[in-house]
């Protein structure tokens, strides 16, 4: 017989002519492609326009944003296109990213879940040493790897909900008493908590403990548990605020952002985004006519671009970035939902965690832009700049798409 590539498969052709596939060493080359080639099939195509819309927009909104930056003199050696260059870098290293995360099956994530998160404990350790972790604005947050400063808490984030997915899926097997069950998942989130408020990033914190308290109530915890959780994870936040003087502040200064005592101060930002918004009214200024991101508005490319978009598209641009993350959200839900009822319980948490970690961040960052929430520092996902929440929140997405392709093929009969 003599093997031929046909149709991108290797075939052998037998003696009446047929093209038969080629098994080598167990590996059937024809049952690996048709099987990779229904998946590509079974992508949900209108998750991912969503997510190239916010890419692409996110895109145009870090340029608008910080086009002017290098007038001032602390970016006086970066070209107007620095931070566009490095956030399409960015872009295009998470999409390559993302496909190889969107070729792991489910099964893979859940045995490398308690891994990941200990590598992410590590990292977040890490991060913590002077000449390993880089401080930007009196917070060390980043590992510098040249092109690329990676921010472990991203890493955290998506390691969260993979962990707290095995983890229910293996005490639901059990069956073991509440408490039993929850503590040793809190105790973990609490380490990673010491860790993320030495930085500090007391808004990471948030999401991943509301990531983890979400898949704990998806995974079984009954009601008046999770209130109870709740309760306590509040009371947690609320003894932070009180005992740091600076995050004080900034609960004052969120509550009269333009008084004299706040304008200048920690309310500085926030009057700012509100003015941005202002100006931009129902149909705003038009795309490049901002004038708060020329110096009035600080990290205006990164937690503040929605004041941007504001400023720039009106109420009628917000409008459509909050319809656009709570479709995806939704959407995310709903994929993760299927996987349940589909008795795939790590998958259907997995997925729901996603949106979970999407829906909330994205939440906070508007509500601070908007002033109805005190200023964190988040940014938008997918949208403000930031090399490695992209990467991260594009790795989310394939695995999610992988999870809904599994639901697809399954409910066609064939194997996930």
């Amino acid at each position: 017989m003599t093997g031929l590539f046909a149709g991108g498969r290797l075939n052998a052709q037998s003696s009446q002519g047929q093209s038969l596939p080629v098994n080598l060493g167990g590996y059937d080359f024809a049952r690996q492609s048709s099987s990779s080639a229904t998946r590509l099939q079974s992508v949900d195509q209108a998750l991912v326009w969503v997510v190239v819309a916010l890419l692409m927009w996110g895109m145009v909104m870090v340029y608008s944003a910080s086009i002017a930056m290098p007038d001032n003199p602390r970016f006086s050696r970066y070209a107007q296109t620095h931070f566009l260059t490095r956030h399409v870098i960015s872009m295009v290293f998470g999409c390559i990213m993302a496909l190889l995360a969107f070729q792991i099956p489910t099964s893979t994530w859940e045995k490398v879940a308690r891994p990941m998160f200990v590598l992410s404990l590590v990292l977040l350790a890490l991060v913590l040493i002077p000449f390993i972790g880089k401080g930007v604005n009196g917070a060390r947050r980043w590992i510098s790897f040249g092109v690329m400063n990676f921010q472990p808490s991203e890493l955290a984030k998506f390691a969260t909900i993979i962990y707290a997915a095995d983890y229910m899926v293996r005490k639901m097997e059990v069956k073991e008493r509440f408490f039993r069950a929850v503590l040793p998942m809190g105790a973990a989130v609490v380490v990673a908590g010491v860790f993320l408020l030495a930085e500090p990033d007391m808004g990471a914190f948030m999401v991943i403990a509301i990531i983890a308290m979400g898949i704990l109530f998806l995974g079984g915890v009954n009601a008046r548990m999770f209130f109870l959780i709740f309760a306590g994870l509040v009371g947690a936040f609320v003894v932070m605020i009180a005992a740091s003087p600076w995050r004080r502040d900034r609960i004052f200064a969120y509550l009269d952002p333009f008084s004299a005592e706040h304008a200048l101060g920690k309310g500085y930002q926030l009057s700012h985004s509100l003015i941005a918004i202002g100006r931009g009214e129902v149909w705003g200024v038009g795309l490049g006519g901002s004038v708060e991101k020329l110096h009035w508005l600080p990290e205006a490319h990164t937690d503040f671009l929605l004041a941007v978009i504001g400023e720039e598209f009106g109420l009628v641009g917000v409008s459509l970035v909050i319809f656009l993350f709570l479709w995806l959200s939704r959407r995310i839900m709903v994929i993760g939902r299927q996987a349940i009822a589909l008795d795939k319980v790590f998958s259907g948490l997995v997925a729901q965690g996603v949106g979970i970690w999407i829906g909330f961040q994205s939440f906070i960052n508007m509500g601070v832009n908007l002033g109805a929430l005190p200023t964190k520092g988040l940014t938008l996902p997918l949208m403000s700049y930031g090399g490695s929440a992209i990467m991260m929140n594009l790795i989310a997405i394939a695995v999610v798409l992988r999870i809904d392709a599994e639901n697809k093929q399954m409910m066609r009969g064939g194997r996930s």
